[in-house]
């Protein structure tokens, strides 16, 4: 499962889980509206940063054929577009809104622009950092898969397609929990 970050071995430090779980959490939408993770409580959640002008834009692709495949079964998908590599999210909402809907016929919800690292992350992306220091967003494209139960139960690296089959996996065994 090349991509998806491990857990620290054993003499490695591992932050303690904290009190809060990810339903603590809510984006703009790209259109104005909430998204309060709080309403998908007891589903699994993918949150991805994305991005319009990066080589792994395709994967809004793979992104969508998850979005499709499972979603009556329970699973969300959030988009959460980002500038902070690359500059690879330079416009606004009607920019991003035309690459992912009109380019990769994305119909799963995407937040409003925002951070996801260092101090000005939004904080969700600052809890998931804290949550598991060592599989913090290196690129456009990261992956956070968070449990039926809110707590953050993977992560993949931009490199893992999303039909990998450790990603696959991992979504069943939570819509399975």
């Amino acid at each position: 499962m090349a991509g998806l970050v491990a857990a620290p071995r054993s003499g490695f430090a591992q932050a303690p889980m904290s009190q809060v779980s990810a339903y603590a959490f809510r984006f703009e939408g790209l259109s104005g509206d909430a998204i309060a993770l709080a309403d998908f409580a007891d589903k699994p959640i993918l949150v991805v940063n994305t991005a319009s002008q990066c080589g792994y834009t395709p994967q809004y692709t793979g992104l969508q054929a998850l979005w499709a495949r499972y979603r009556d079964r329970g699973l969300m998908i959030i988009g959460v577009p980002s500038n902070d590599f690359g500059g690879q999210e330079p416009g606004g909402a009607s920019e991003i809104a035309k690459t992912a809907h009109d380019e990769y016929h994305v119909t799963f919800p995407l937040a409003a622009k925002a951070s996801v690292k260092g101090a000005a992350a939004h904080p969700f992306y600052r809890w998931a950092a804290t949550e598991r220091p060592l599989e913090t967003p290196r690129w456009n494209f990261h992956k956070y898969l968070i449990g039926r139960d809110g707590r953050l139960k993977a992560a993949f690296t931009s490199a893992v397609d999303p039909s990998d089959p450790g990603v696959i996996v991992a979504i069943e065994t939570e819509l399975r929990t």
